[in-house]
Parts: structure tokens; sequence; C-alpha cells
């Protein structure tokens, strides 16, 4: 299974290309077009600000990519602001860019005296999920201040079947993880979990066979 890795300039991305790696991919680091849109899996890492991630993601023209896998049924996974991106925007550094705006609601300060979240912390799955199939109870590594709070299932247009939603906690509930047909994506880092972020992984690399 060939998976591409969106680089458009976001941070340390090679810890999730190894990672992917061990989860049984072979992976590209790359925002060559043809690659983008060829790849069974196509994950959208997030590594700094929520502005400068939409900059960058739109400049590459990465929000039609994902737009275009998605109306093809090609899985596409976000991570961490990779996850953050695909809501209605931002209020970290009192944003005002329009996120891509794949679900509703938006992203806002942790409801704790104590940030950033950095730490390993369990999350509440619901039934049916794929990404944590096997690894309900396991714990996972999260380093952010910001997160989704609202429940995005809850504003989810009718006509298609509602997000799984998976959630966590730092002085209140959160968007831990979302699923939905082909989109998926983690607030936490699996490519920082250890084997239950491989584990993972290979969960979502189970949902690409037949996309070739």
């Amino acid at each position: 299974m060939k998976v591409v890795v969106f680089d458009y300039g976001s941070g340390n991305v090679h810890s999730a290309v190894r990672a992917l790696t061990e989860a049984g991919a072979d992976v590209e680091l790359t925002a060559d077009p043809e690659k983008v849109m060829a790849a069974d899996g196509l994950v959208v890492p997030g590594v700094g600000a929520f502005d400068t991630v939409v900059d960058r993601l739109r400049r590459l023209r990465g929000d039609r990519f994902i737009e275009r896998r998605l109306a093809g049924g090609r899985p596409v996974l976000g991570i961490c602001v990779g996850l953050q991106v695909l809501f209605e925007g931002s209020d970290e550094f009192g944003s005002t860019k329009p996120g891509l705006d794949q679900f509703p609601g938006r992203v806002t300060r942790l409801q704790s005296t104590i940030t950033p979240h950095m730490g390993w912390s369990t999350v509440s799955v619901p039934e049916g999920s794929t990404l944590f199939r096997g690894i309900e109870d396991e714990r996972f590594y999260f380093v952010h201040s910001y997160a989704v709070h609202t429940d995005p299932a809850a504003g989810a247009d009718p006509v298609f079947a509602p997000p799984l939603i998976s959630w966590s906690e730092h002085g209140g509930r959160f968007v831990a993880a979302i699923e939905q047909g082909p989109l998926s994506a983690t607030q936490f880092h699996p490519e920082k979990s250890g084997p239950a972020g491989i584990a993972l992984l290979r969960n979502w690399l189970s949902t690409l066979e037949g996309q070739s």
C-alpha cells in the first residue's frame, strides 16, 4: 500500500513516515500532485499554529487534493493540527482564517489551567470504530493547547451517516479522533504513541485495501 505524507513544510514529520513504514506502508514524503492523488492513502500531519498550517496547505493546493480524494472515496488521515484544520475555524492566536470545513465546529482553547496538554491519555471510543479496533483501552500521546469541544456529529448533514467521535479529557471533554467514510483524523500523535499508535496506523491502513 502506497501512502503519501503531505509535505507542506509542517515541522518534523519524519516520525510519521517512520511509524507508517513500521506499520507496513510504502511511504513517501512529498507534495507532488500526481503522487498525492495516486496514493492509496494520504496523511496530513500538523505541527504549528492553525493559520500557518491552513495557509501552507492552501498554497500547495492541499485543500483541493483532500476534497478530490474524499469525493472519490480515497482515504485521508489528519494528525493533530491536521485534525483541527478540517473544522470551520480556530480561536488560536485570534485566527480569522477559515478551516477546510469538512466538519462543523471551531477549535477553542482547552478548558484547563494547565496547557499545553502534554502526555498520555485514554480515549473514549464509540462502538464501530475502525481506528481503535483492538486498542480501545490504550493510552495515546497528546501535545496541544487547543481542541474541538463541541460534538461534530450534532451538526452533521443528515444526508450522510454521522461521524464516529472519540473523546478525551483535559479540563473538559474534547474530540480525540473522528471517523467518517474515507476521512479520519486524530488530535493525538499516533506516531509518538508507541505500540498502540502503530496498531492504530495498521487499522487505518486496513481501510486502504482495494484502493489501488
